[in-house]
């Protein structure tokens, strides 16, 4: 790459990015999560979660002076902020300065009681409201920096953000970041069919840890991304989905789409009754996904019933098995999969 071209990136990517910086009390902060200015997607309030003693070295921090990690936000066209990077950080401060609504908030049932601070032992067994008024003030008035991503930047950048700081103690998945960027109705879309559909459960095998960190929902995304763009896929798999789950955020037609849904899954239970799997395996792959479940509904456009009686037979056969092996997000072998899946499912 020549110095004149990334000088090139560098002007069109940087004017992208718009940041605002605050100090805000901790006071705020937490009157902020009441009142849900700040926004705490519940795809972090179900992640692993500090301890009691790496929560205690925080607050001490704090009452100490000490330097914190900023939290990161991202500001919403209405007002208010999603939050990208800190879960750990903001729930110590409301499960520890906050009211009990603010803690119902993020799950937090009780307050924090201080353990194992080093410097200020005398606040060990303390809860803030043990502490004297003037000390609860101190802390109150402590000021935390907030770097806050402009509305004005765009969506991609918003998923990039996420996805480069969420590296902590609480990983997302690329689904999980897409619930918080592209928040709405096409998102609250694909999570009922992932929940409801009992037929899209029944043939969609995942492990344990795939039923809870939003791959479900992902399966669901990629149907209909595949469905209708599948001929103008280009290598990346996450800026496919991200291209489809923006549109889709401004329009779809949920009704018609919901019906085809139901459709194809309706159908693909009796086809696969055990479920979309290959022989001895309990994981239904993605790409495997993806290729038989667009191709009957394509096959479905063209007929009401689809072809099911050998469908466990050729699912294993060796010509689709090259199709969903190796290197497999190339156009080519998204289309001869998607098609061969089709034109068995026509008979």
């Amino acid at each position: 790459m020549s110095s004149q071209s990334l000088v090139e990136q560098l002007d069109l990517l940087r004017r992208k990015v718009d940041f605002d910086t605050y100090d805000i009390t901790v006071q705020q902060l937490v009157t902020m999560v009441e009142t849900r200015t700040i926004n705490v997607a519940p795809v972090y309030q179900r992640q692993f979660r500090w301890d009691n003693a790496r929560r205690s070295a925080l607050i001490e921090s704090i009452f100490l002076g000490v330097p914190v990690p900023s939290l990161f936000m991202a500001s919403n066209p209405d007002g208010t902020w999603e939050l990208v990077d800190g879960v750990q950080r903001i729930s110590t401060l409301v499960q520890f300065a906050g009211t009990q609504s603010a803690r119902d908030r993020l799950q937090l049932t009780e307050p924090l009681t201080i353990t194992q601070a080093e410097k200020l032992t005398a606040l060990n067994g303390l809860t803030f409201a043990q502490l004297p008024q003037s000390v609860q003030l101190q802390f109150n008035t402590r000021p935390i920096k907030v770097i806050t991503l402009s509305d004005k930047s765009d969506k991609e950048v918003r998923f990039d953000l996420f996805e480069r700081l969420n590296t902590g103690g609480v990983t997302l998945s690329n689904q999980e970041i897409r619930s918080c960027v592209y928040r709405g109705e096409f998102n609250q879309f694909l999570e009922r069919l992932s929940r409801d559909s009992d037929d899209f459960r029944a043939v969609v095998k995942l492990t344990k840890r795939q039923e809870h960190d939003g791959t479900r929902e992902e399966y669901v995304l990629r149907f209909f991304a595949f469905l209708d763009g599948y001929r103008e896929f280009d290598h990346s798999v996450v800026d496919f989905l991200n291209d489809y789950m923006a549109k889709a955020t401004s329009a779809f037609a949920y009704s018609q789409r919901s019906e085809l849904f139901s459709r194809t899954f309706g159908q693909l239970v009796r086809a696969f009754p055990g479920g979309i799997a290959r022989k001895r395996r309990q994981k239904t792959p993605v790409n495997l996904f993806e290729a038989v479940s667009v191709g009957a509904a394509l096959a479905l456009s063209v007929r009401p019933v689809i072809s099911a009686g050998d469908a466990e037979a050729w699912v294993d056969s060796a010509e689709l098995r090259s199709y969903t092996t190796g290197a497999t997000n190339s156009r080519r072998m998204v289309i001869s999969r998607i098609e061969y899946c089709r034109d068995r499912f026509l008979g």
